[in-house]
Parts: structure tokens; sequence; C-alpha cells
């Protein structure tokens, strides 16, 4: 009988491991009106879209939404230290730098405020990923060439992960977004879903593997 016993939980191990592996799995969203779901039901937004997916998938994945539409990256790091107190988040994703890019804010501010969220996250524990972010043409070159920069400069130098803007793919169709030409709408958000939810399966396979390697 207890051999019985040890081979069927043998086979439970081998059956639950790859959910084991994502059991840890909360992801701290830092974020502006993109994860915000502006002008949406917060239902429709692609966030809990995610959310809603990973539990019919049963996916142990808990997906914490700190977004806030108009949010700079000054505002977010006047916030993080009591949300990363509140939640403790294994992960962090920095989808920020839009609004101060849309205000025209001081490129080298904006990535000494990424930095400190980068840096503070990691030092509460989490793995971060930062989302590089794109503004319209009419900055100008230079400032637009430095802005977009900004986001991998910033990831390379602190150990974090550069996602690419996940908005990109919908912005060009003006049936996607919203008539400020700037939001997407609620047919966007399942796009928005499907394309974040790889982001963020290959984020968090990455992030396992150098959590293995740094474990050897």
């Amino acid at each position: 009988m207890n051999a019985l016993i040890l081979r069927i939980l043998l086979v439970l191990l081998v059956v639950t491991k790859p959910f084991i592996a994502w059991a840890d799995n909360q992801i701290l969203i830092l974020g502006d009106s993109l994860s915000a779901a502006y002008g949406l039901k917060q239902h429709q937004g692609w966030v809990q879209l995610l959310q809603d997916t990973y539990e019919e998938q049963k996916k142990p994945i808990k997906l914490i939404n700190a977004s806030i539409s108009g949010e700079t990256t000054g505002g977010a790091l006047r916030r993080l230290e009591g949300i990363l107190a509140s939640h403790q988040p294994s992960h962090v994703l920095i989808e920020l730098g839009g609004n101060d890019g849309l205000r025209g804010f001081p490129i080298p501010k904006m990535q000494q405020n990424l930095t400190a969220l980068i840096k503070q996250s990691q030092a509460a524990g989490a793995d971060v990923a930062v989302m590089a972010i794109r503004i319209p043409p009419n900055y100008g070159p230079r400032y637009t060439q430095m802005f977009e920069a900004s986001f991998a400069t910033v990831a390379e130098q602190h150990g974090a992960h550069l996602l690419p803007f996940f908005v990109e793919q919908v912005a060009t169709d003006g049936s996607l977004m919203q008539n400020d030409n700037i939001h997407p709408n609620a047919e966007a958000q399942p796009l928005l879903r499907d394309i974040m939810a790889e982001h963020i399966d290959t984020w968090l396979a990455a992030s396992q593997l150098s959590s293995t390697n740094a474990d050897k």
C-alpha cells in the first residue's frame, strides 16, 4: 500500500510540476492609461482579460494592476514603496514613460525615475521588465529618438527584461482606437491580451531560466 501511495505521489508531482513553476508569479503592472482601461470598464481592459484567461487555463499567475491613467514615472515612483509593501510581487512590469514624453519632460529625468523604479523593485526581490514606449513623431526627431532609446538603455544597464511596445500592432488601425487616436478601444483589448500573454510567457521563462542558472 505504501509503495502504491508513493507511485501516486510521484505521478502527481510530474503532472503538477509545470504549474509549480508558475505558482509564485504575482505580477505587478505599474502602468498608465494603456493598462488602466482608459475610457472602458475595468473588465474590458487587457489586464483583466488576461487574468480571466489565466484562471480559465488554471495558471496560477496573479496580475496586480496598479496602473493609473495619466501616470508618469515620477508619480509611480512616489507610489511604489507602498505598493511593493502591500503586494510583495515576484515580478514588476513597468509600462510607463508615455505621459512623460507627451508632456515633453526631460529625458534624463525620466531615465532617472525608471532606474529608481527598477532598483527599488529589484531590492524588494522582484524580477523587473520594462516596456519600450513610443510617442508620436511631432516632438521632433531628436527628442523622439532619445526618448524611445531610453527604455532599452535603462533595461540593459540594470538587468531588466525589455518588452516591445504592445500597442504598436493596433495603433495603426483606426478601427481599434478610441476617438483620441491614443487609446485602444474595447475591440483592441483581446488583441492586446494575446500580445501581452506571449510577452509575459517569454519574460517568465527567461526569469525562471536566469534564476535556475543563478542557483547552480
